[in-house]
């Protein structure tokens, strides 16, 4: 059995990293301008820039991608100025950063959403309960709009007009959101994904937008610079199982791999109740899957390096406990105790459970 430490440096495609932790994608709706990016946001990147790889929070391609309050988006030339504070801070304490393309589909509100943008989805499936709006706090989820031949294509080219502006921001690359119930997770699930064309109706045809969207920006800005994350059995953002599960996920990876695409970032959200991503298929996305692949969910230390020791990942990331601790590979290296983090602030303006977490000495 090799001795595979988390704090060893690897590699990532072409991109050398400090060691094998990853930060997750987690939302913090700090951008408070125009979903522009800003000084604090930098800031708090920075801090976190001793992690292998980061991962941004989800970060929309588009207007109509912004279904929550104050999150980024990355489609305008004032967010891509904003993009490079954070790259900057990022790569200038020698941190490697990807930021995660989330479009949120029926997750959303036209209360969070941009001037004449609108809430559009695979197909006319509504969200169950309420959602936060800056606007009027908790508002039921509307009905979306399907999407029409043409809304699917322009949403293919806003994925790779994001990439390009990802590039031009100074990322090292981008993460396609494939989980959490978010657009491209619509598309693969036949309770979300009603469509009759070429679009949905089988297990085939619902692969065939993330299959397009990795195609796509795989072409334009390179495969090695591309990743996806994935959530089978996920229930965020009411997702429920199915029975084709296993054979969607089993089917969607080789296909992917075809892509080019450098890694699949499996998460599993068993550790907050959802249900457990079975062994025996994350095993076999693991078998399927040619380059680095990243597990997630509820890790510490030692389940991380039994991970990697077991050959079950290459890299391993972690969430909240990069939330409070911006200084968790060191504690996780000294095994020194960690913060707990601040439920209440996940989610509010300003630096107050942000940037302002105590650091170890």
């Amino acid at each position: 059995m090799p001795d595979l430490s988390l704090f060893a440096p690897t590699t990532l495609g072409p991109l050398a990293l400090r060691n094998r932790i990853v930060m997750s994608p987690m939302t913090r709706s700090r951008a408070l301008e125009a979903s522009t990016p800003n000084d604090l946001m930098a800031e708090y990147y920075g801090q976190r820039a001793g992690a292998g790889l980061i991962i941004t929070e989800g970060t929309s391609p588009a207007p109509n991608g912004t279904g929550y309050a104050r999150i980024p988006g990355i489609w305008s030339a004032p967010q891509v100025e904003g993009w490079k504070k954070v790259t900057q801070a990022v790569h200038a304490k020698g941190g490697r950063i990807f930021v995660q393309l989330m479009h949120t589909g029926r997750v959303a509100h036209p209360l969070n959403l941009p001037a004449g943008a609108e809430v559009v989805a695979p197909s006319a499936v509504a969200l169950e309960g309420t959602m936060y709006t800056d606007a009027q706090g908790m508002q039921p989820h509307p009905v979306p709009r399907a999407m029409s031949e043409s809304d699917v294509r322009q949403v293919i080219d806003e994925y790779v007009l994001a990439s390009r502006n990802a590039i031009a921001a100074g990322f090292d690359g981008v993460e396609l959101h494939g989980a959490n119930g978010y657009l491209i997770e619509q598309f693969l699930s036949p309770h979300t994904n009603h469509r009759t064309d070429a679009w949905g109706g089988s297990v085939e045809k619902r692969l065939g937008f993330v299959l397009e969207v990795a195609k796509s920006v795989a072409a334009a800005i390179g495969g090695a610079r591309v990743g996806i994350r994935l959530s089978p059995y996920g229930a965020n953002a009411g997702m429920k199982p199915y029975p084709e599960i296993d054979e969607t996920y089993t089917a969607l990876v080789p296909r992917l791999a075809a892509t080019g695409l450098q890694y699949v970032h499996v998460v599993d959200h068993s550790a907050m109740g959802a249900p457990q991503v079975p062994e025996p298929l994350k095993g076999a996305l693991r078998q399927a899957w040619p380059r680095t692949f990243i597990l997630a969910g509820g890790f510490d230390r030692a389940s991380a390096e039994a991970a990697l020791n077991q050959g079950r990942c290459d890299l391993v990331a972690f969430g909240r406990p990069f939330l409070a601790n911006s200084d968790l590979v060191t504690r996780l290296e000294r095994g020194l105790p960690l913060n707990a983090p601040d439920f209440a602030t996940f989610y509010t303006p300003g630096p107050k459970g942000y940037t302002d977490y105590p650091v170890a000495t």
